[in-house]
């Protein structure tokens, strides 16, 4: 059930879902760590930049701030290098297209290059999200799709990721018909989380990064 003032009621726990083992996860959050300090001086190598050119190129603040849904349901503020036109409230609905006509020319390039979501390393830090794992939805959204998509609620039984099984197989998903294919991956790969599988998806994350720079 839906509770409007914390989130959602009753999450349900069943670490049986969740494979890997304890070795597995606690390797985990320290490969995320000690990644994400040395992504950090990247990151803010490209926040002085962005600074400079986002006065001709992408007028604007530098970041994006949007509450997604992490772990157990639980609402957290993720951070992007903004790449849209800036506007006072967010409109789209959870099953309309990318607002494509509100990407900037450097936006875009800052999305196919993947380093708008460099500054959620900051997130990996607090603890709220992992560099691979199911990607977090925008809250909203995800507060239609707990209701509608039967395989939903289970992917949110980990932290979110930066990139994850789901993200390097279909990409971005819209609407709900997408949306299931992604939890239903994403619930694939709780199943059968281990140290190789994490591999291809960080391998498969850079070739994706790099097809994507040349488009």
């Amino acid at each position: 059930m839906i509770n409007k003032d914390n989130n959602i009621k009753s999450f349900p726990r069943n670490d049986s879902f969740i494979a890997g083992g304890k070795l597995f996860w606690f390797s985990k959050r320290i490969f995320d760590i000690f990644f994400s300090l040395i992504l950090l001086p990247i990151m803010i190598l490209v926040t002085i930049t962005l600074i400079i050119f986002n006065r001709f190129y992408n007028l604007g603040p530098v970041f994006f701030v949007q509450q997604r849904m992490g772990k157990d349901c639980i609402r957290f503020n993720a951070f992007k290098f903004r790449s849209m036109t800036v506007i006072s409230q967010i409109d789209r609905k959870f099953n309309d297209p990318v607002e494509y006509n509100r990407i900037t020319p450097l936006g875009g390039f800052l999305r196919r290059s993947r380093l708008d979501e460099l500054p959620q390393i900051v997130n990996v830090l607090k603890g709220e999200m992992s560099l691979i794992g199911p990607r977090p939805d925008y809250y909203d959204h995800a507060l239609i799709f707990l209701e509608t998509v039967a395989e939903y609620r289970g992917r949110h039984i980990i932290r979110p990721g930066i990139s994850g099984l789901s993200q390097i197989r279909l990409g971005y998903a819209e609407g709900l018909k997408a949306t299931r294919k992604k939890s239903i991956i994403d619930c694939y790969y709780i199943k059968n989380a281990g140290f190789i599988l994490d591999s291809k998806i960080l391998f498969g994350t850079i070739i994706t990064i790099f097809r994507r720079i040349g488009m």
